[in-house]
């Protein structure tokens, strides 16, 4: 696998050691599935003040995700850079759901390996496709409706792209976006991002992030029809029974759809 299929890897780590804790935010058994299939490639656990901030960032925005997807009314999901992501077997999915995984044709052939035998909740459709490039007619193929409202997902995405990629992602799935959709992506916090760039710890990760947006999520989304929301990564946390130790500017953003004018 390549380097940007490692950093799946890595988040999956994290997942499968969370599915194990008593008290844990969500239970993942693919996640440990995936790691085992290519031990090779999985990351070491990290302990490192960084290393453990992102980790803990990644287990709560899993669980925040896993809540906004099943809360968001929207019987058509699609997962952008979907990864090593398991929702589509683990998650109680209403009835009636369609839910597309977009990502690399090979970080898609390497996830069905692992999930040749299991069975998904819902309506499940991979996509393979490129983000940086015309991606939004290989989802149409796939029986995409851009009419019905969608909840879109771009976990841990936008700042492995350049600001030009960023805006043409999110401007695509705008198109595509029936009034009443939803998105949801990471509010990051510019100074452990810059922490990480120096860090030999999170070098794994730091040196393919290319920046994402180069303006505040929520202006971008304002301007093009969206009203957004800012979560604050510490109460999220602190509701969930994992407050932070130290305060962070992390967080999330999630925006509905409103009337296209």
């Amino acid at each position: 696998m390549d380097e940007v299929s490692k950093t799946a890897l890595g988040v999956a780590r994290v997942r499968a050691v969370e599915s194990e804790r008593p008290d844990r935010l969500f239970d993942d058994p693919w996640a440990a599935k995936f790691c085992a299939a290519r031990p090779d490639q999985v990351p070491a656990g990290e302990r490192t003040p960084l290393s453990l901030a992102f980790a803990f960032h990644a287990i709560i925005r899993t669980r925040f995700y896993d809540d906004y997807l099943l809360a968001s009314g929207c019987r058509q999901v699609v997962l952008l850079a979907a990864g090593l992501d398991s929702r589509a077997f683990r998650l109680d999915w209403p009835a009636g759901t369609s839910l597309y995984e977009l990502d690399l044709p090979r970080v898609l052939a390497f996830k069905e390996t692992v999930l040749a035998d299991a069975e998904p909740r819902c309506r499940r459709t991979v996509v393979p496709a490129d983000l940086r490039e015309n991606w939004a007619e290989a989802l149409q193929d796939r029986g995409f409706r851009p009419e019905e409202p969608t909840a879109w997902l771009a976990e841990g995405l936008l700042i492995y792209l350049t600001p030009e990629d960023a805006d043409r992602l999110l401007s695509t799935v705008t198109a595509l976006s029936a009034e009443g959709s939803r998105i949801a992506f990471e509010r990051g916090d510019r100074s452990y991002q810059d922490q990480a760039l120096n860090s030999p710890s999170m070098q794994r990760y730091s040196a393919l992030w290319k920046g994402g947006l180069d303006r505040p999520a929520r202006e971008w989304l304002t301007e093009h029809g969206w009203q957004p929301t800012e979560h604050a990564l510490g109460p999220i946390a602190e509701s969930y029974g994992r407050p932070i130790r130290k305060e962070t500017a992390s967080g999330f953003v999630t925006a509905i759809r409103g009337a296209s004018t």
